[in-house]
């Protein structure tokens, strides 16, 4: 594997290199293989390098995001259709575990998927068949499975939304991705990795380093976002110093005094100021002496949106943390992010 191979993995970590040597074990094997970690931590990353280190890597690696399509939509991706097996499929087409055989085939975001594509995918695992949608003939494949997720998987399953029996199977193996602030000692050799990367991308010579008080900083800051939140950070300031040394650093690129504020806050909202996040620290009251009439459902929403946006970033984004220290259940929490549209975070 060359060193600028576009799936290499850089760091030296103790739990780094755990995690890789990990990788290695499991790769040559036929058998599915779980990837958990937080968003950012480079579970896609991992997958890639699983499948060139097996005995299929001369094959296809096809990749699928299932948080991204609807229920049907994901199906017929996965296994295809026949001509006229719904509304707009006009001719037949080969799903995902069709065009993947004797390869590999990388799903990510696996507990975003329904119990019954859940179904379905146990089966091509088990026996390796299934059926076009629209069709009753039963194909056979030989595709070796990787799934990833943020999720606890366990958990779901056992709230029951998310098959028992899929889990087990997949669950044969299961690489944990450490978080990049439990591997600080390689923030400095990625951030240089991705600083030489974009002043090579800019067409210049060599990089010029990071000052005393950024190398500092890039140790300081938690790194929500983990590697994929540090390679724009770190991208962001050699392009804006030009190539030349990194003096300062932008960790909220919408961090600004004239960022719209929401409808309802107004001018109460820059009234308390700003977190160094972006994200102001206190939920601003109106005075209602002073207003003929106010809009309280809308008030509310934004109240609820500002406490959620703070308690997220005040435990880096950790959902089960931050329903542990807004007191609701994870269930609770997850049906106010998907309300407020913040489940990206």
């Amino acid at each position: 594997m060359s060193q600028d191979s576009p799936f290499r993995m850089i760091g030296e970590a103790a739990s780094f290199l755990e995690m890789q040597e990990h990788v290695s074990l499991v790769a040559p094997l036929r058998k599915p293989v779980l990837i958990v970690g937080e968003r950012g931590t480079g579970k896609e990353l991992v997958a890639t390098r699983l499948h060139h280190l097996s005995r299929r890597w001369e094959s296809g690696f096809l990749k699928l995001n299932c948080a991204a399509l609807s229920e049907s939509l994901l199906e017929a991706q996965l296994f295809g259709h026949e001509a006229g097996a719904f509304t707009g499929a006009a001719k037949m087409r080969r799903g995902l575990f069709e065009r993947a055989h004797e390869g590999t085939l990388f799903l990510d975001e696996l507990a975003n998927t329904s119990m019954a594509v859940q179904e379905k995918i146990l089966r091509v695992i088990e026996y390796g068949e299934f059926e076009r949608l629209g069709a009753s003939d039963t194909l056979s494949v030989d595709v070796r499975l990787i799934a990833a997720t943020n999720e606890d998987l366990p958990e779901l399953a056992g709230k029951g939304r998310f098959r028992d029996d899929l889990l087990d199977r997949l669950a044969f193996d299961v690489i944990t991705l450490p978080p990049l602030r439990e591997r600080r000692e390689d923030i400095p050799i990625l951030a240089e990795h991705f600083a030489v990367g974009m002043v090579k991308e800019m067409g210049g010579e060599y990089f010029a380093g990071f000052s005393r008080k950024v190398h500092a900083a890039l140790l300081a800051w938690p790194w929500p976002g983990n590697v994929r939140e540090l390679k724009n950070v770190v991208e962001r300031a050699v392009y804006q110093h030009g190539g030349k040394l990194v003096k300062k650093l932008v960790f909220d690129p919408f961090a600004s005094p004239w960022r719209p504020a929401p409808p309802s806050a107004g001018g109460a909202a820059a009234e308390s100021g700003d977190s160094e996040e972006g994200v102001s620290r206190s939920a601003a009251v109106p005075d209602l002496a002073q207003l003929g009439e106010i809009d309280f459902r809308r008030h509310l929403r934004d109240y609820e949106k500002q406490i959620l946006n703070q308690a997220l970033r005040q435990n880096q984004f950790n959902q089960r943390k931050t329903a542990a220290f807004l007191k609701l259940s994870y269930d609770q929490l997850r049906g106010y992010l998907r309300k407020y549209d913040l489940t990206a975070q």
